[in-house]
């Protein structure tokens, strides 16, 4: 087959002619009968794979550079919103349990004991962040992740927590109960 002075043959030339009005070569087209028609620009391969291959290679740096960059780069301090909450009334716990509540952007926990007295901690477990809760079978404080325990006043007494809870004021007036951060001396 003769086509603008150049012979073809294969089947790779029946499938990709060149197009004989284009000044650069390795030019190509899927559609013979789009040759030389104003408006239409042919896919040049060579481009098409460097294309691909470079947004694959952009994709995966990316991929892996991201998880290490998160690393490195501490998180920002977590707000923990106002210094004082209000965590519930006081015939919201019976004696002998626990209640979760909301302190900031993060969850504390108020425990009444089995003497009637209220307490307060953190409810985010020092192992790994998990949530805590009261267990009255136990009377203690009970992270269920991976099984750590702590006392009433917050110290770690059993399993993996590395550090004591967090512990917070309690303030009763009224009926209402106030959770606060304890001012460090």
């Amino acid at each position: 087959m003769v086509a603008g002075g150049r012979t073809f043959t294969g089947i790779a030339s029946a499938l990709f002619l060149r197009n004989p009005n284009s000044m650069e070569a390795g030019v190509s087209t899927l559609n013979p009968g789009t040759l030389g028609k104003p408006g239409v620009t042919p896919v040049r391969r060579r481009k098409f794979i460097e294309t691909l291959l470079g947004s694959g290679f952009l994709a995966t740096s990316i991929a892996f550079l991201y998880p290490v960059l998160r690393y490195l780069v501490p998180p920002r301090a977590l707000d923990l919103g106002n210094d004082s909450v209000v965590a519930g009334r006081t015939t919201d716990l019976k004696p002998n349990s626990g209640k979760i509540f909301r302190f900031g952007n993060r969850p504390g926990i108020l425990v009444r004991t089995a003497s009637g007295e209220f307490r307060a901690m953190s409810a985010t477990c020092t192992h790994l962040s998990c949530t805590v809760q009261y267990r009255d079978d136990l009377q203690h404080i009970w992270c269920a992740c991976h099984n750590g325990h702590y006392d009433l006043n917050g110290r770690n007494i059993a399993g993996p927590p590395p550090r004591p809870l967090e512990a917070f004021e309690v303030q009763v007036l009224g009926e209402e109960i106030h959770v606060r951060r304890r001012s460090e001396a």
